[in-house]
């Protein structure tokens, strides 16, 4: 069925074959047949990276295969929602060992990605958790791969931007809970060298993360509030806690209904929401216990928050520069301060050391950044390009949507070993995607 597909940004948006299946058997005869395939999930990647020809969408392949509860092991098809997943495991007394910053994912685009979250530094990548999974390669075949199985293809899945072929079934750890509550720390940066010393005092915490204010400038420039948590423990809990501790109650969520007039969006009016952001926190440290969802995924509370940004989209920016280079993040938020051209959503997290094939993280300093599309905004991008260049560091390609193929090869230094994989799994260029077209990895 031709229909129109974009991912989370909303840009680009092309017009793509969707099919989907429910028999493995149907899918790998489909995968034989045809070419310039890609396999998509819940449209969350923010770039091109599952868009193409023709998508395989893998929301129909959504069954809990099998919940080991006293071990903590759960098997699942690649099409299971992480927000279908919590609902089944909290209650039991269990947390995904990584999430992102959204519940609404797949399994599958979780390895594709290789997604991670607030607790890199302590507990690493999705990858890191994975036990084994299957994945059916360019000629048809499924092929059960894990860090010791056949682990050039588990290798180049993780992170591999459906590259290798289409994820089914995915067997994973999970990380033991006794509430489904967070014990959280705000602590307010008065400026960028400030949150960086606040986040190797606090590296102890498993979370950690700051909200920037991008355009600040002077004395202030990159002021912060840094957050870091802890699953709580029963006995610091409220008294309304304690009687159902593994039991959120029910919210209400908000939606935004259509796209938002672009106009919206400026600097005067990011000013004014990083004000109101980082005065909101009247005292410098706030203690609370807070539900994990407001912790983990505050977005996820305002249904289609990717309409804000208007009817052209938006894209997200997210880099990693290392450790020894927190210089190279001063000269980034000095040119976007200077571009006038500020975040609302600007998030900073440290790394903690990750030796993996062609996954984004390694040990460092991580920003993303929201920048609505406009003229002259990808000339500003390949500016800040060159900065991560020069200082190490690479793009994440889950959020990539323009990203120069040079840059990529140069960032990635397992980018050939990577595409050596890729081709001998992607047989005759079965699996191709917008973005693996202009990478040059495949074609």
């Amino acid at each position: 069925m031709q229909k129109r597909l974009a991912n989370w940004g909303n840009y680009p948006a092309i017009a793509s074959e969707e099919t989907t299946f429910t028999q493995e058997d149907q899918l790998r005869t489909f995968v034989s047949n045809h070419q310039d395939l890609i396999a998509r999930g819940n449209g969350r990647c923010y770039g091109d990276a599952s868009l193409g020809k023709h998508s395989i969408s893998m929301l129909r392949y959504d069954k809990i295969l099998q919940f080991d509860t006293e071990k903590g092991i759960l098997e699942t098809q690649s099409g299971v929602t992480l927000d279908q997943i919590l609902d089944i495991i909290v209650p039991k007394g269990w947390f995904l060992p990584i999430t992102p910053g959204t519940k609404f994912i797949t399994v599958g685009g979780a390895v594709a990605s290789d997604v991670h979250g607030k607790n890199h530094h302590v507990d690493g990548a999705f990858s890191n958790h994975i036990i084994d999974m299957d994945v059916i390669t360019g000629d048809g075949n499924s092929i059960t791969c894990a860090p010791g199985q056949n682990p050039d293809l588990f290798w180049a899945t993780c992170g591999g931007m459906g590259l290798t072929g289409v994820v089914t079934r995915v067997k994973f750890d999970l990380k033991k809970i006794e509430t489904a509550y967070i014990k959280q720390t705000q602590i307010k940066a008065k400026n960028l060298e400030d949150v960086i010393r606040l986040f190797e005092e606090y590296k102890h915490y498993t979370y950690s993360m700051a909200w920037i204010d991008c355009l600040k400038t002077g004395d202030a420039f990159g002021r912060s509030i840094l957050i870091v948590g802890e699953h709580a423990k029963p006995e610091e809990l409220s008294a309304k806690q304690k009687q159902a501790p593994l039991t959120l109650p029910a919210k209400r969520k908000l939606t935004v209904p259509f796209n938002l007039p672009s106009f919206i969006l400026n600097t005067l009016t990011v000013k004014i929401f990083n004000w109101l952001y980082y005065n909101k926190n009247l005292k410098r440290e706030i203690n609370n216990v807070v539900p994990y969802e407001p912790f983990f995924y505050p977005l996820d509370a305002i249904l289609h928050w990717n309409r804000g940004y208007g009817k052209a989209g938006f894209v997200q920016y997210q880099f990693v520069l290392p450790l020894e280079h927190k210089d190279g993040l001063v000269k980034i938020l000095q040119r976007i301060s200077d571009k006038g051209w500020g975040s609302f959503l600007a998030v900073l997290k440290v790394f903690g050391n990750q030796d993996s094939l062609i996954s984004f993280p390694m040990e460092g300093y991580t920003l993303a950044l929201d920048f609505p599309v406009r003229k002259g905004l990808f000339e500003f991008l390949d500016e800040l390009d060159e900065i991560v260049l020069e200082y190490g560091g690479r793009l994440y390609l889950s959020k990539d949507a323009r990203m120069k193929q040079d840059v990529f090869w140069k960032s990635y230094p397992n980018a050939e070993k990577f595409a050596a994989i890729v081709k001998q799994y992607n047989h005759n260029n079965t699996f191709t995607s917008l973005q693996s077209e202009r990478l040059a990895l495949t074609k």
